[in-house]
């Protein structure tokens, strides 16, 4: 489902789950305007459609005892595909990795790590990743706080475009 074919109600159903993924239905329908059944309706077939891809609740990780974050930049000694599919593997394997993306440019990957204590992440990194086949370095770069961490798309910004558009 393109977004050129979404409409504007099922925009703005996937800006309020973004926004609030706990809401009912009732109150969904509620927010975009439609009845409870359509709206139903609707959410169903953007999770069948793959822009919905789950429910999650957004922990905070200091308070559970994660003090630790880091961003690790990785580069591998062959990127062939067999070879990024594997580290991607490994990655997904790797509790303390809790994203991985694969960059275009001098660093293969950026990982962003979580761990409760430096030691732990220090054991991390050098008992697995720089350890890992193919790995030829890693930069990593701890940080002191967060400033911004919004998830999901900017609606607003996708719906100014498609307002110029028309």
């Amino acid at each position: 489902m393109p977004t050129t074919r979404l409409d504007p109600i099922d925009r703005q159903i996937l800006s309020e789950l973004q926004a609030d993924g706990r809401m009912t239905n009732v109150e969904l329908a509620r927010r975009v305007g439609i009845s409870a059944p359509p709206c139903l309706r609707r959410v169903r077939a953007l999770e069948e459609a793959g822009l919905i891809q789950g429910y999650h609740a957004d922990v905070d990780a200091r308070q559970l005892g994660f003090e630790v974050q880091v961003f690790a930049m990785v580069s591998l000694t062959r990127q062939a595909e067999s070879d990024l599919t594997a580290f991607e593997a490994l990655c997904r394997d790797w509790p303390l990795v809790r994203e991985c993306h694969m960059l275009n440019g001098e660093t293969d990957f950026i990982l962003k790590c979580v761990a409760p204590d430096l030691s732990t992440f220090q054991s991390f990194l050098t008992g697995a990743l720089t350890a890992a086949e193919n790995v030829a370095s890693v930069k990593t770069a701890l940080v002191i706080r967060g400033a911004k961490d919004a998830p999901g798309v900017p609606f607003e910004v996708l719906e100014e475009r498609l307002a110029q558009e028309a």
